[in-house]
């Protein structure tokens, strides 16, 4: 898919950002909802839905819903120029392995 320069320079100040770049980081482990971020993050419910409104208004997100829960996941498969940004993205494994089981079943 051919890139314009205007829409690339977006996805590269997207993901300039820290917070927006380690949500993507954890979302490269698992689908993720707010709670989920909001406690690996240790910040606000409101600054981790902002972050995230900006990842799918940039197409680098999307959203599932699951009864009353929205779960948020990568976007990239047909974004080749991120994969090589995506692939060294650091392991976020350990963070996510103490999540509250309890946030969003």
């Amino acid at each position: 898919m051919a890139q314009t320069v205007e829409a690339l320079v977006d996805t590269l100040k997207l993901l300039a950002d820290q917070t927006r770049l380690t949500i993507l980081a954890l979302l490269k482990e698992q689908d993720l909802c707010v709670c989920d971020i909001v406690n690996v993050l240790q910040t606000t419910q409101p600054n981790v839905s902002q972050h995230l409104r900006k990842l799918k208004q940039g197409g680098l997100v999307v959203e599932t819903r699951k009864r009353q829960w929205i779960y948020y996941s990568l976007n990239v498969e047909d974004k080749p120029y991120l994969k090589g940004i995506v692939d060294q993205l650091p392991s976020m494994k350990n963070q996510l392995e103490k999540l509250n089981p309890n946030c969003c079943p």
